[in-house]
Protein backbone atom coordinates (compact mmCIF):
# COMPACT_ATOMS: atom_id res chain seq x y z
CA UNK A 1 0.00 0.00 0.00
CA UNK A 2 1.08 3.57 -0.66
CA UNK A 3 0.02 6.61 1.36
CA UNK A 4 -0.28 10.36 0.82
CA UNK A 5 -0.65 12.60 3.88
CA UNK A 6 -1.71 16.22 3.38
CA UNK A 7 -1.38 18.88 6.05
CA UNK A 8 1.86 17.21 7.10
CA UNK A 9 2.90 20.06 9.39
CA UNK A 10 0.13 19.45 11.91
CA UNK A 11 -0.02 17.63 15.24
CA UNK A 12 -2.09 14.66 14.07
CA UNK A 13 -0.13 14.30 10.83
CA UNK A 14 3.09 14.03 12.83
CA UNK A 15 1.79 10.91 14.55
CA UNK A 16 0.42 9.47 11.30
CA UNK A 17 3.78 9.95 9.59
CA UNK A 18 5.67 8.47 12.54
CA UNK A 19 3.83 5.23 11.75
CA UNK A 20 4.11 5.59 7.97
CA UNK A 21 7.69 6.67 7.27
CA UNK A 22 7.32 5.63 3.63
CA UNK A 23 4.31 7.92 3.03
CA UNK A 24 4.46 10.92 0.74
CA UNK A 25 3.94 13.91 3.02
CA UNK A 26 2.97 17.40 1.88
CA UNK A 27 2.49 20.43 4.12
CA UNK A 28 0.86 23.75 3.24
CA UNK A 29 3.90 25.19 1.40
CA UNK A 30 3.97 22.15 -0.92
CA UNK A 31 0.24 21.84 -1.56
CA UNK A 32 -2.63 24.30 -1.38
CA UNK A 33 -5.64 22.00 -1.11
CA UNK A 34 -7.90 24.80 -2.38
CA UNK A 35 -6.12 24.61 -5.76
CA UNK A 36 -8.01 21.87 -7.60
CA UNK A 37 -5.44 21.66 -10.37
CA UNK A 38 -2.55 21.24 -7.97
CA UNK A 39 -4.43 18.63 -5.96
CA UNK A 40 -5.34 16.64 -9.04
CA UNK A 41 -1.80 16.79 -10.38
CA UNK A 42 -0.25 15.62 -7.10
CA UNK A 43 -2.66 12.77 -6.48
CA UNK A 44 -2.37 11.74 -10.12
CA UNK A 45 1.41 11.62 -9.96
CA UNK A 46 1.67 9.87 -6.58
CA UNK A 47 -1.29 7.55 -7.22
CA UNK A 48 -1.57 6.52 -3.55
CA UNK A 49 -3.70 3.71 -2.22
CA UNK A 50 -4.88 5.97 0.62
CA UNK A 51 -4.98 9.73 1.10
CA UNK A 52 -5.17 11.00 4.70
CA UNK A 53 -6.30 14.61 4.66
CA UNK A 54 -4.94 16.40 7.71
CA UNK A 55 -4.98 19.79 5.98
CA UNK A 56 -7.54 22.02 7.69
CA UNK A 57 -8.38 25.46 8.98
CA UNK A 58 -8.75 24.75 12.70
CA UNK A 59 -8.67 28.28 14.14
CA UNK A 60 -12.27 28.05 15.34
CA UNK A 61 -12.66 31.66 16.49
CA UNK A 62 -10.97 33.20 13.46
CA UNK A 63 -13.42 31.31 11.25
CA UNK A 64 -16.26 33.45 12.59
CA UNK A 65 -14.85 36.57 10.90
CA UNK A 66 -13.19 34.76 7.98
CA UNK A 67 -15.78 32.15 7.12
CA UNK A 68 -15.14 32.28 3.39
CA UNK A 69 -11.44 31.58 3.90
CA UNK A 70 -12.06 28.82 6.43
CA UNK A 71 -14.71 27.16 4.28
CA UNK A 72 -12.48 27.31 1.23
CA UNK A 73 -9.94 25.13 3.03
CA UNK A 74 -12.31 22.89 4.98
CA UNK A 75 -15.03 22.60 2.36
CA UNK A 76 -13.58 23.11 -1.11
CA UNK A 77 -10.20 21.68 -0.15
CA UNK A 78 -11.83 18.44 0.95
CA UNK A 79 -13.95 18.39 -2.21
CA UNK A 80 -10.84 18.77 -4.37
CA UNK A 81 -9.17 15.83 -2.66
CA UNK A 82 -12.37 13.76 -2.87
CA UNK A 83 -12.54 14.32 -6.62
CA UNK A 84 -8.88 13.49 -7.15
CA UNK A 85 -9.11 10.36 -5.00
CA UNK A 86 -12.18 9.16 -6.87
CA UNK A 87 -10.54 9.78 -10.24
CA UNK A 88 -7.45 7.75 -9.30
CA UNK A 89 -9.19 5.02 -7.30
CA UNK A 90 -7.63 6.05 -4.00
CA UNK A 91 -9.30 5.82 -0.59
CA UNK A 92 -9.74 9.23 1.05
CA UNK A 93 -9.79 9.57 4.83
CA UNK A 94 -11.09 13.03 5.71
CA UNK A 95 -10.51 14.23 9.28
CA UNK A 96 -13.55 16.13 10.53
CA UNK A 97 -14.92 17.42 13.81
CA UNK A 98 -17.59 17.27 16.49
CA UNK A 99 -18.48 20.87 15.54
CA UNK A 100 -20.70 19.55 12.72
CA UNK A 101 -23.25 18.78 15.45
CA UNK A 102 -25.27 21.35 17.39
CA UNK A 103 -23.76 20.32 20.72
CA UNK A 104 -27.02 20.33 22.65
CA UNK A 105 -27.58 16.56 22.93
CA UNK A 106 -27.57 14.55 26.15
CA UNK A 107 -26.51 11.16 24.77
CA UNK A 108 -23.61 10.36 22.42
CA UNK A 109 -24.05 11.43 18.82
CA UNK A 110 -24.34 8.45 16.48
CA UNK A 111 -22.44 8.54 13.21
CA UNK A 112 -25.70 9.09 11.32
CA UNK A 113 -27.19 11.62 13.76
CA UNK A 114 -28.55 14.82 12.18
CA UNK A 115 -25.92 17.50 11.84
CA UNK A 116 -26.49 21.14 12.72
CA UNK A 117 -23.34 23.22 13.16
CA UNK A 118 -23.72 26.44 15.13
CA UNK A 119 -20.61 28.20 13.87
CA UNK A 120 -18.58 28.96 10.78
CA UNK A 121 -15.95 26.32 11.46
CA UNK A 122 -18.54 23.56 11.69
CA UNK A 123 -20.35 24.73 8.57
CA UNK A 124 -17.17 24.58 6.52
CA UNK A 125 -16.23 21.15 7.85
CA UNK A 126 -19.73 19.85 7.13
CA UNK A 127 -19.46 21.02 3.53
CA UNK A 128 -16.23 19.05 3.25
CA UNK A 129 -17.85 15.97 4.78
CA UNK A 130 -20.68 16.05 2.28
CA UNK A 131 -18.31 16.24 -0.67
CA UNK A 132 -16.22 13.35 0.62
CA UNK A 133 -19.20 11.13 1.40
CA UNK A 134 -20.77 11.86 -2.00
CA UNK A 135 -17.55 10.66 -3.63
CA UNK A 136 -17.56 7.42 -1.63
CA UNK A 137 -14.89 8.46 0.86
CA UNK A 138 -14.45 8.12 4.60
CA UNK A 139 -15.04 10.84 7.20
CA UNK A 140 -13.45 10.46 10.63
CA UNK A 141 -14.80 12.97 13.15
CA UNK A 142 -12.61 13.74 16.11
CA UNK A 143 -12.47 16.19 19.02
CA UNK A 144 -10.37 17.55 21.88
CA UNK A 145 -7.09 16.47 20.28
CA UNK A 146 -3.82 16.58 22.16
CA UNK A 147 -0.37 15.28 21.35
CA UNK A 148 3.35 15.93 21.51
CA UNK A 149 3.55 17.57 18.10
CA UNK A 150 1.68 20.81 18.70
CA UNK A 151 -0.05 23.23 21.03
CA UNK A 152 -3.08 21.81 22.80
CA UNK A 153 -5.11 21.95 26.01
CA UNK A 154 -3.15 19.27 27.87
CA UNK A 155 0.17 20.97 27.26
CA UNK A 156 -1.37 24.31 28.21
CA UNK A 157 -2.47 22.84 31.53
CA UNK A 158 1.02 21.48 32.16
CA UNK A 159 2.46 24.90 31.50
CA UNK A 160 -0.05 26.63 33.76
CA UNK A 161 0.57 24.11 36.53
CA UNK A 162 4.15 25.35 36.60
CA UNK A 163 3.31 29.05 36.50
CA UNK A 164 0.03 29.55 38.43
CA UNK A 165 -1.19 28.61 41.85
CA UNK A 166 -4.72 27.96 40.60
CA UNK A 167 -6.33 27.55 37.18
CA UNK A 168 -10.00 28.17 36.35
CA UNK A 169 -11.35 25.74 33.75
CA UNK A 170 -14.84 25.37 32.31
CA UNK A 171 -16.94 22.55 33.73
CA UNK A 172 -20.04 22.78 31.54
CA UNK A 173 -18.68 21.45 28.23
CA UNK A 174 -18.57 17.67 27.82
CA UNK A 175 -16.40 15.82 25.33
CA UNK A 176 -13.77 13.16 24.74
CA UNK A 177 -10.05 13.97 25.11
CA UNK A 178 -8.33 12.18 22.23
CA UNK A 179 -4.64 11.36 21.88
CA UNK A 180 -3.34 11.94 18.38
CA UNK A 181 -1.24 8.77 18.57
CA UNK A 182 -4.37 6.67 19.14
CA UNK A 183 -6.23 8.44 16.34
CA UNK A 184 -3.28 8.05 13.95
CA UNK A 185 -3.20 4.30 14.57
CA UNK A 186 -6.95 4.10 13.97
CA UNK A 187 -6.74 6.08 10.72
CA UNK A 188 -4.10 3.72 9.40
CA UNK A 189 -6.14 0.68 10.40
CA UNK A 190 -9.20 2.15 8.69
CA UNK A 191 -7.24 2.87 5.53
CA UNK A 192 -5.98 -0.69 5.44
CA UNK A 193 -9.48 -2.07 6.01
CA UNK A 194 -10.91 0.20 3.32
CA UNK A 195 -8.39 -1.03 0.75
CA UNK A 196 -9.11 -4.63 1.79
CA UNK A 197 -12.83 -3.99 1.33
CA UNK A 198 -13.77 -4.80 4.93
CA UNK A 199 -14.70 -1.28 6.06
CA UNK A 200 -17.68 0.35 4.35
CA UNK A 201 -17.36 4.02 3.34
CA UNK A 202 -19.11 6.58 5.50
CA UNK A 203 -18.69 8.51 8.73
CA UNK A 204 -16.72 7.16 11.70
CA UNK A 205 -16.05 8.75 15.07
CA UNK A 206 -12.38 8.86 15.99
CA UNK A 207 -12.37 9.80 19.67
CA UNK A 208 -11.17 8.02 22.77
CA UNK A 209 -13.98 6.42 24.76
CA UNK A 210 -15.59 7.87 27.87
CA UNK A 211 -16.35 11.52 28.51
CA UNK A 212 -15.42 14.38 30.80
CA UNK A 213 -15.39 18.16 30.97
CA UNK A 214 -12.42 20.45 30.40
CA UNK A 215 -12.30 20.80 34.19
CA UNK A 216 -12.23 17.03 34.61
CA UNK A 217 -9.48 16.73 32.03
CA UNK A 218 -7.41 19.45 33.70
CA UNK A 219 -7.70 17.75 37.09
CA UNK A 220 -6.54 14.46 35.56
CA UNK A 221 -3.57 16.20 33.94
CA UNK A 222 -2.56 17.78 37.25
CA UNK A 223 -2.88 14.46 39.07
CA UNK A 224 -0.78 12.59 36.52
CA UNK A 225 1.83 15.35 36.70
CA UNK A 226 2.06 14.86 40.47
CA UNK A 227 0.31 18.15 41.25
CA UNK A 228 -2.69 18.77 43.51
CA UNK A 229 -5.88 18.55 41.39
CA UNK A 230 -7.66 20.89 43.81
CA UNK A 231 -5.62 23.71 42.28
CA UNK A 232 -7.97 23.40 39.28
CA UNK A 233 -11.19 25.31 39.95
CA UNK A 234 -14.45 24.88 38.02
CA UNK A 235 -16.00 27.76 36.12
CA UNK A 236 -18.52 28.25 33.31
CA UNK A 237 -18.40 28.85 29.58
CA UNK A 238 -19.95 32.27 30.21
CA UNK A 239 -16.84 33.24 32.17
CA UNK A 240 -14.71 32.75 29.04
CA UNK A 241 -16.68 34.34 26.17
CA UNK A 242 -15.26 33.47 22.75
CA UNK A 243 -16.31 34.50 19.21
CA UNK A 244 -17.29 30.95 18.21
CA UNK A 245 -19.95 29.05 20.17
CA UNK A 246 -18.59 25.96 21.93
CA UNK A 247 -20.60 22.73 21.99
CA UNK A 248 -21.98 22.06 25.46
CA UNK A 249 -22.07 18.35 24.66
CA UNK A 250 -19.97 16.78 21.91
CA UNK A 251 -19.62 13.17 23.04
CA UNK A 252 -19.52 10.91 19.99
CA UNK A 253 -20.77 7.32 19.65
CA UNK A 254 -18.59 4.61 18.11
CA UNK A 255 -20.94 1.94 16.75
CA UNK A 256 -19.69 2.09 13.17
CA UNK A 257 -16.28 0.67 14.07
CA UNK A 258 -17.91 -2.65 14.85
CA UNK A 259 -19.31 -2.77 11.32
CA UNK A 260 -15.70 -2.58 10.13
CA UNK A 261 -14.62 -5.36 12.50
CA UNK A 262 -12.74 -3.02 14.86
CA UNK A 263 -13.32 -2.21 18.51
CA UNK A 264 -13.85 1.44 19.54
CA UNK A 265 -10.83 3.38 20.75
CA UNK A 266 -9.79 2.93 24.39
CA UNK A 267 -10.84 5.08 27.33
CA UNK A 268 -9.42 8.60 27.39
CA UNK A 269 -7.87 8.15 30.84
CA UNK A 270 -5.78 5.18 29.74
CA UNK A 271 -4.62 7.08 26.67
CA UNK A 272 -3.69 10.16 28.68
CA UNK A 273 -1.65 8.10 31.15
CA UNK A 274 0.38 6.63 28.31
CA UNK A 275 0.75 9.98 26.55
CA UNK A 276 2.02 11.96 29.54
CA UNK A 277 5.73 11.06 29.28
CA UNK A 278 5.89 12.47 25.75
CA UNK A 279 3.93 15.56 26.73
CA UNK A 280 6.20 16.28 29.68
CA UNK A 281 9.53 15.57 27.96
CA UNK A 282 12.09 17.94 29.56
CA UNK A 283 13.53 18.64 26.12
CA UNK A 284 10.15 19.96 25.04
CA UNK A 285 9.53 21.76 28.34
CA UNK A 286 5.82 22.56 27.93
CA UNK A 287 5.80 24.29 31.34
CA UNK A 288 7.96 27.13 30.06
CA UNK A 289 5.73 30.07 29.06
CA UNK A 290 5.99 30.92 25.37
CA UNK A 291 4.00 33.86 24.18
CA UNK A 292 1.59 33.66 27.10
CA UNK A 293 -0.89 30.93 27.99
CA UNK A 294 -3.94 30.15 25.91
CA UNK A 295 -7.36 30.61 27.54
CA UNK A 296 -8.12 27.73 29.85
CA UNK A 297 -11.18 26.77 27.81
CA UNK A 298 -9.34 26.82 24.49
CA UNK A 299 -10.06 23.98 22.11
CA UNK A 300 -6.31 23.61 21.80
CA UNK A 301 -6.71 23.15 18.05
CA UNK A 302 -4.45 24.92 15.60
CA UNK A 303 -3.86 22.31 12.90
CA UNK A 304 -4.40 18.63 12.43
Amino acid sequence: MSWLVTGAGGMLAADVLARLPEAVAVARPELDVTDAGAVGALVGSVRPSVVVNCAAWTAVDDAETREADASLVNGQGAANLARAARDTGAVLLQVSTDYVFSGDAHTPYAEDAPTGPRGAYGRGKLAGERAVLAAGGYVVRTAWLYGAGGGNFVRTMLRLEGTRETVDVVDDQYGQPTWTADLAARLIALGQAAVAGTAPPGAYHGTNAGATTWYGLAREVFALAGADPSRVRPTTTAAFPRPAPRPAYSVLGHDRWRAAGMAPMRDWRAALREAMPALTDPGDNPRTPAGGPAPANSRGERDY
